[in-house]
């Protein structure tokens, strides 16, 4: 019985056409799982957005956060989701993305992760160095993957934001779970909004007197500029020293304008305040 459905005979093509539909046919077989984990990784990060709008609570002076860590526990299948969005980002899709959707990417999985290790013992310690012991820090625990390997919170900044960028900012940007840490923002980094959360973060930071502050012949600033020092010396916006960054931000470090003036002359000792390791929890 013939076929009542027959197959058409194939154009008669060159040898080389053929060979050439062919290559492409099996390039488009293999593009669709690479093409979905980068055009399916939202850059907006709107779920770790809601999670820190409804978890984050900035202080009436807007420039330090508390954390409502027993907001995020109770909100455990969210932060899971976001962590594993993360988790699921290829070297090969995050090597094709932009500089600000890569740093992007790595702030809010450094402040995400360190989330997560906060609730791995939370209620019961009262700094995150609770979670580390004489042979291993928390920040060197391997407890997450990222692009493909165990990772721990050190590799993401000091393996990858702090040497990939050189963007001395990232230390107002990444949260260690602790008061005396530039404050956790209420808000997903994103890549068009980099810049402008950058330098706000940094400046509210600068403009924190429990953390940075002039007065008399000296300016007294956060720890991050004794352990980092080197990153505040290497030309970002001419800062060649830290004195080049508190003249930067002479305004927001007195209100004095004598020692505002100072402060821009270079004139005041540097000095460092001493690092409040207490979890930034918020009080109940």
């Amino acid at each position: 019985m013939a076929d009542p459905h027959p197959v058409p005979p194939l154009p008669l093509l060159p040898r080389r056409t053929w060979l050439g539909l062919a290559l492409t046919g099996a390039a488009w077989a293999l593009m669709p799982a690479l093409a979905r984990a980068q055009a399916g990784f939202d850059h907006g990060h709107a779920a770790w957005n809601a999670l820190l709008r409804r978890h984050v609570r900035w202080l009436p002076d807007g420039r330090q956060s508390q954390v409502d860590y027993r907001g995020f526990a109770a909100d455990r299948a969210a932060l899971k989701g976001v962590l594993d969005s993360l988790s699921g980002v290829s070297q090969a899709s995050f090597d094709g993305w932009s500089r600000a959707q890569q740093m992007a990417f790595l702030i809010n999985a450094y402040n995400a992760f360190t989330i997560e290790l906060i609730l791995t013992r939370y209620p019961d310690l009262k700094s995150i160095k609770d979670l580390g012991g004489l042979i291993q820090t928390p920040w060197k625990k391997k407890f997450f993957s990222l692009l493909g390997e165990l990772r721990h919170l050190d590799w993401v900044e000091h393996g990858q934001l702090r040497p990939r960028y050189q963007e001395p900012r990232i230390h107002a940007a990444v949260n260690c779970a602790s008061i005396g840490c530039p404050a956790l923002r209420d808000e997903a980094f994103t890549a068009e909004r980099l810049e402008a959360q950058l330098e706000d973060g940094m400046r509210r930071f600068m403009a924190d007197r429990t953390r940075n502050r002039a007065q008399g012949d000296r300016v007294e600033v956060s720890m991050i500029f004794r352990w980092f020092r080197e990153d505040f010396e290497q030309g970002h916006r001419g800062w060649r020293r830290v004195e080049d960054v508190t003249a930067h931000y002479a305004d927001l470090l007195t209100d004095d304008p004598a020692v505002r003036e100072r402060l821009r002359r270079r004139e005041l000792r540097v000095t460092h305040l001493d690092y409040d390791w207490s979890l930034n929890d918020l009080p109940r």
